[in-house]
């Protein structure tokens, strides 16, 4: 079950964990959903040529490399300043830990998907074609995607970004995800940008 479902609606949550106590060791949990009037991917054909769509016209972002031979990289934009409704994680917080919930649509052309999620800045009011490759603040560890996480929720670490968004004081985490290289590579994979049930979550537990 997706955690803290309850917040269906608002995509927010602040609670005390632990340490009600005056010894500093209170931790607590803000969530927020991605934007989807930001959010998007970039194809780029063997041509040479990009396509942008963003995730607002259909509900859905592509990474991977299609049938063609077009590459796709999605992006997420997460706001850390409750500007969407969501919970705000104050600059000069202490990151304890951060993960992303993202729903599976499809996974298909590979039984294993090699998957990179970098760190990386691009414009709210829309994608350009210099995000496709612009070059990433940090990178976490890769991990792989499979034909049996459809239509499931994957919940990804993003400790690593989160902390380096804050030392960055970045309002928002925004993530690529992308292809990861390595030797035989392939697959293309569609993540849910549609109906808040489905949507990208950013969970982050700070001091």
């Amino acid at each position: 079950m997706r955690k803290f479902r309850i917040l269906a609606i608002v995509g927010v949550l602040a609670l005390i964990l632990a340490g009600c106590g005056d010894d500093g060791s209170s931790t607590v949990v803000a969530q927020t959903y991605s934007v989807q009037s930001a959010d998007g991917d970039i194809g780029l054909t063997p041509g040479g040529t990009y396509t942008i769509t963003q995730a607002s016209s259909t509900g859905n972002l592509l990474f991977g490399i299609d049938a063609g031979g077009t590459e796709f990289r999605a992006f997420l934009d997460f706001p850390l300043n409750g500007s969407n409704g969501g919970g705000a994680v104050p600059l000069g917080a202490s990151i304890v830990s951060a993960d992303i919930e993202v729903y599976v649509n499809n996974v298909s052309l590979a039984s294993t998907v090699p998957t990179l999620v970098d760190l990386v800045p691009f414009p709210v009011t829309g994608l350009t074609p210099a995000d496709y490759n612009s070059l990433p603040i940090l990178t976490r560890t890769p991990f792989n995607l499979y034909p049996s996480d459809i239509n499931t929720f994957v919940r990804i670490d993003v400790t690593s970004l989160m902390v380096e968004a804050q030392n960055q004081q970045f309002r928002n985490l925004q993530l690529r995800f992308l292809l990861d290289f390595v030797p035989g590579a392939a697959g293309l994979v569609e993540l849910d940008d549609g109906a808040i049930a489905t949507a990208p979550l950013l969970t982050v537990q700070y001091r």
